[in-house]
């Protein structure tokens, strides 16, 4: 009998990680969004109309909100992986919701490659597998653009040999 985690290990495949700069770059996103929040909240603090222990407890479950999510970050980059082997390609993320991908080449319809002004300036690629059924899409985040490109090269000749048949 399997357990869960063998569940989602690829058979005599090691599962290759992504960049730890995602770590990084999702932390600063983070940061860009809930700064400001509470830069509202406090200039909202001197405002006479609203009582004054509102801000604290406001503040401590932002800052608490803040904590779980820059340590939640770090866990869920960790908890991405991705193995090709020969016919397919396997993704596997998530924490609380664990996720296996299994992309037939020959399934595959588009590559695609991307990345955003914050991942490009950690130098950290998305990508992104497209196939006919919406659910089988798979998208790897945070590679190095070297490896990205190279697996993006790698993933569309087999796609065209595999799907050459059909």
């Amino acid at each position: 009998m399997r357990t869960i985690d063998e569940a989602f290990a690829p058979p005599g495949e090691a599962w290759q990680s992504i960049s730890s700069k995602l770590v990084t770059a999702r932390r600063l996103t983070l940061s860009i969004v809930l700064i400001p929040m509470l830069a509202l909240w406090a200039w909202l603090a001197f405002d006479t109309r609203i009582p004054a222990w509102i801000f604290p407890v406001v503040l401590i479950v932002s800052l608490a909100l803040f904590g779980w999510a820059w340590w939640l970050i770090g866990r869920r980059v960790r908890s991405w992986g991705y193995a090709e082997r020969n016919d397919d390609l396997l993704v596997t993320c998530g924490i609380l919701r664990r996720r296996l991908v299994i992309v037939p080449y020959g399934r595959m319809q588009l590559v695609d490659l991307t990345a955003g002004p914050i991942d490009r300036w950690f130098g950290i690629t998305t990508v992104q597998l497209h196939t006919a059924a919406a659910a089988t899409d798979a998208t790897i985040p945070g590679l190095e653009p070297g490896v990205a490109a190279d697996l993006r090269d790698r993933l569309a000749a087999r796609g065209e040999q595999r799907s050459a048949g059909l």
